[in-house]
C-alpha cells in the first residue's frame, strides 16, 4: 500500500520534487479513510488540521448558514488535495467537505507535514501556488455573486463544465451533465427558485435546452467569454 501511495504522491504537484527518499518516508505518513456517498468529511469551524488527498471518487467544498442554505465552492476529484489552509494555521476549518461518491481518501496529519515542511522548504513554495489559485477562484465566486444576475452566474458555470467535461455534437452544440436545480442553486449561490426561473429565461431565449439526461448549449455562447446579452 506505501508503494501504492509513494507513486500517486509523485504525480502531485506539491510533492512532485521530492526525491525517492522523502517520498517513501512520507508514504508512510498517509493513512488511508474510505467514505461513503453523502458523507461529511469535515464540517465548517471542524477543529481539524489533516491535509487530504484524493485517491478515488470526488468530493465538494461548500458553506453553510444557520437556514441549511448551501454555497458549493468547487470539488476535488482524484490527485487533488484538500485542507490545507487549517494544516498551516492550525485554525478551525473554513468550509464543510462533502462526499460526492464513494471515495478513498489519503490523510496526513499537520505535524508529520510540519516536519516534511522543515525537510523540503520547497514543498512550501507549491502549496503557496495552489493556495493564489484557490484565492483566485474565490475571488471569481465573490465577484459573480456581486455583480452578475443568476443568469449570467448559470451561463458562467455551464461555460466552466463546457470546459471541464462538455460534449460538442455535430451541430456544434455543447452537452453538460445533467444537474438538479438545487445542486445549480449551491453552485452559483442563488435561490431554487431563482435558479428555475432563470433557466426558463435562458431556454426562451434559445441559449440553453433541458433534458432528461443533462443541458444543452448553443454554439452561440463561447465557453471562454459567455455573453448572454
Amino acid at each position: 500500500m506505501e508503494k501504492r501511495i509513494q507513486d500517486f504522491l509523485s504525480e502531485i504537484s506539491i510533492f512532485k520534487g521530492l526525491s525517492y527518499q522523502n517520498l517513501s518516508r512520507l508514504s508512510g505518513g498517509f493513512q488511508i479513510k474510505e467514505f461513503k456517498k453523502n458523507s461529511i468529511i469535515f464540517y465548517q469551524s471542524d477543529h481539524s488540521t489533516d491535509l487530504y488527498i484524493v485517491l478515488s471518487g470526488s468530493v465538494k467544498a461548500s458553506l453553510l448558514n444557520e437556514d441549511g442554505d448551501e454555497l458549493t465552492l468547487c470539488e476535488f476529484k482524484k490527485g487533488d488535495f484538500f485542507g490545507e489552509m487549517s494544516l498551516i494555521d492550525g485554525k478551525p476549518r473554513s468550509a464543510t467537505i462533502t462526499a460526492l461518491e464513494d471515495s478513498r481518501l489519503a490523510v496526513l496529519t499537520r505535524a508529520r507535514f510540519i516536519e516534511l515542511l522543515k525537510e523540503e522548504p520547497s514543498i512550501a513554495l507549491e502549496l503557496l501556488g495552489a493556495l493564489v489559485e484557490r484565492l483566485r477562484i474565490a475571488n471569481g465566486v465573490i465577484e459573480s455573486l456581486a455583480f452578475l444576475d443568476v443568469e449570467e452566474r448559470l451561463m458562467r458555470f455551464f461555460c466552466a463544465m463546457i470546459k471541464e467535461c462538455g460534449e460538442k455534437d455535430r451541430s456544434g452544440n455543447y452537452r453538460i451533465k445533467r444537474c438538479t436545480h438545487r445542486e445549480l442553486a449551491a453552485r452559483i449561490g442563488a435561490s431554487r427558485e431563482a435558479v428555475t426561473k432563470a433557466l426558463k429565461v435562458l431556454q426562451f431565449r434559445g441559449l440553453i435546452k433541458e433534458d432528461r439526461d443533462g443541458f444543452i448549449i448553443t454554439h452561440k455562447i463561447s465557453p471562454e467569454m459567455p455573453n448572454i446579452k
